[in-house]
């Protein structure tokens, strides 16, 4: 399904997230329309493990790599150098691209399956809360979703916390 352009809901570990190839431009413009979401915001990749971030990312030096290892896997997103070939749709505006090791095993798993990062961004349109169940996913989103990957989000209160991976410094 993601492989063919399909846009997934998928449990994380605070939120319902909405997940595709992140190659597929026309996947990410169909995300971000469902959002009423701008692509100068940039999204965040998750994946099973850091491998399959790496294609992404400038090399990273040893401080940096330190950070997400007391971090990884887990709830927190990264903002790291991105490659000058990561698509625009994909880091906005921005020289970095966010990017999270989940712990979350569905999540991971479906990242497992797919065999590479997917796009994770919160299941809800732009300034509304995000969906925490497969209900609010249906009522808020339903038809612009191709499948919503049933089963518990994790422990957090919301979203995944965002840091800078040059400074440490945590955005959100």
């Amino acid at each position: 399904m993601i492989h063919g352009g399909g846009v997934v809901a998928y449990p994380t570990e605070g939120v319902f997230g909405l997940g595709c190839d992140p190659l597929q431009g026309a996947a990410v413009e169909r995300i971000l329309k469902l959002k009423g979401r701008s692509v100068d915001k940039g999204l965040i990749l998750i994946a099973a493990d850091f491998a399959q971030l790496q294609s992404y990312l400038l090399p990273l030096t040893a401080q940096i790599r330190a950070r997400l290892e007391g971090t990884w896997p887990g709830p927190v997103t990264w903002l790291l150098p991105a490659r000058a070939d990561v698509p625009r749709w994909l880091r906005g505006r921005h020289d970095t691209l966010a990017v999270r090791v989940t712990a979350h095993p569905l999540a991971a798993c479906l990242c497992q399956r797919v065999g590479s990062a997917i796009v994770s961004t919160s299941a809800n349109r732009a300034g509304r809360p995000p969906a925490r169940t497969t209900l609010q996913v249906r009522r808020s989103l339903g038809a612009g979703i191709d499948y919503i990957l049933p089963g518990a989000i994790g422990r957090r209160a919301g979203p995944s916390e965002i840091r800078d991976g040059r400074t440490g410094q945590r955005i959100r």
